[in-house]
């Protein structure tokens, strides 16, 4: 009994013998994970499908990049367009709504003029880009209101002045744009402006005879001279040169009005009033043979109280 128990106790410090110290410790060592390239990428079975990925990928990209050029979105878009047109919704009518000086038949005839008129097809934008090129406006929306009706909503232009250049006459709004021709007996109640690129000085000519408004109603036109300044025409024949400058000609035109008031300068068969020369005004009479420089009951002050006498000639 003894003997079995150490020839026992003997193998089993053999079997113990054989295994090596391990350092630092004991317990199993944990396995290597593998890692997602190793997995995936490094896989056959993997790498194969990443492939046929790749290639399905690049198949789709390429039959977009085909259908976007053969505008396949965009005849789907229109003839699902055309379809709701079929249902009823068509344009119909054309609501025009602002529109007090210019003919309607223009903004109709733009209006209509559609590639389609499945309401859903109406080319807004283009539309309101068409309209913009009449002077008349100023500005315009477009918009649909369903079933079946096109709204045209402008802001027209106001005219402000009749230009006239190369022999024509123009109706023209504060900015100088052109808004259309204007007939010679058909002259509507507006100041003249006259010269090239006097369209242009259309609200600057508004403000300046604001400053004397008295004169307003005898005057009967502006020359823009040289694009520096203005010669005003009186309806009794006289001619005023204002200076250059805005504020100055302004200036002139008001002490012009207070000596007209006074001594009455307008009709008493002067000619021209030349205000260039500060503090000066120089009276130019007509050139008639026997005429005579009309007396004036007494010298007129200026702005600046220098005395003119309104006899001087040049």
């Amino acid at each position: 009994m003894s003997a079995r128990i150490a020839r026992g106790n003997q193998g089993k410090a053999k079997a113990r013998t054989r295994q090596p110290a391990r350092k630092g410790g004991g317990g199993r060592r944990p396995a290597k994970k593998q890692g997602f390239v190793d997995g995936v990428v490094t896989s056959p079975e993997s790498y194969r499908a990443a492939l046929w990925w790749l290639a399905i990928l690049a198949v789709l990209a390429i039959g977009l990049a085909v259908a976007f050029a053969m505008r396949v979105p965009q005849t789907v878009g229109t003839a699902l367009g055309e379809s709701i047109g079929d249902a009823g919704f068509t344009v119909k009518r054309v609501e025009i709504k602002g529109l007090e000086r210019m003919e309607r038949l223009p903004v109709y005839s733009v209006a209509l003029d559609q590639d389609s008129m499945a309401l859903p097809l109406v080319d807004l934008d283009g539309t309101r880009a068409r309209l913009l090129k009449f002077g008349w406006i100023e500005e315009a929306r477009v918009s649909r209101r369903w079933p079946d009706t096109l709204v045209v909503d402008v802001v027209e232009r106001q005219p402000a002045a009749i230009w006239q250049h190369n022999q024509h006459l123009s109706l023209v709004d504060r900015a100088g744009v052109v808004l259309e021709e204007v007939k010679l007996d058909k002259m509507p109640d507006l100041p003249l402006v006259i010269g090239p690129a006097a369209n242009l000085q259309a609200d600057a000519l508004t403000r300046l005879i604001g400053a004397a408004p008295q004169l307003k109603p005898m005057l009967e036109g502006a020359t823009w001279v040289g694009g520096r300044r203005w010669d005003l025409r009186f309806q009794s024949g006289e001619t005023l040169a204002l200076p250059e400058g805005q504020e100055r000609a302004a200036k002139a035109l008001v002490h012009f009005a207070r000596m007209d008031q006074m001594a009455q300068l307008l009709g008493r068969g002067l000619v021209r009033f030349d205000m260039r020369v500060p503090g000066k005004m120089i009276v130019r009479v007509t050139d008639q043979p026997g005429s005579t420089v009309p007396v004036l009951e007494a010298p007129v002050p200026t702005g600046d109280g220098a005395p003119v006498d309104p006899r001087t000639t040049i």
